[in-house]
């Protein structure tokens, strides 16, 4: 088994409980780890063998296109589309941030991490 992580993947994206977050929309970014089996492709050196993080990466980003009031939402949506695409995925950990989150004062963000296994 390997783990394989995708680290700050940035999005614009209308997520957020307040009606300006959904029509202004806002900055997030995504973390991503993955567990797969490796070992065919760790000899083979051939993507086939493997899932390939740049399509992990679309499918991440056609989900945050899709608007949700939580943060706990698109997390969950996110972990559970990339189980669903990519069934070798033994499991999957999603962090979502929301950078610059209005809350009254001077933050980075703000992040909610799911988990999922089969």
């Amino acid at each position: 088994m390997a783990l394989i992580e995708i680290h700050d993947m940035r999005f614009y994206a209308h997520h957020g409980c307040f009606e300006e977050e959904r029509t202004i929309g806002t900055h997030f970014s995504v973390d991503l780890a993955f567990e797969v089996d490796t070992s065919r492709a760790e000899v083979s050196d051939n993507i086939a063998d493997t899932v390939s993080y740049l399509d992990v990466y679309q499918v991440v980003r056609r989900e945050m296109l899709i608007p949700s009031n939580l943060l706990e939402h698109v997390a969950r949506r996110v972990g559970e589309a990339v189980m669903a695409q990519f069934a070798d995925t033994m499991s999957v950990k999603v962090k979502v941030h929301k950078l610059n989150p209005p809350l009254g004062g001077q933050m980075h963000s703000v992040s909610v991490q799911v988990a999922l296994a089969r």
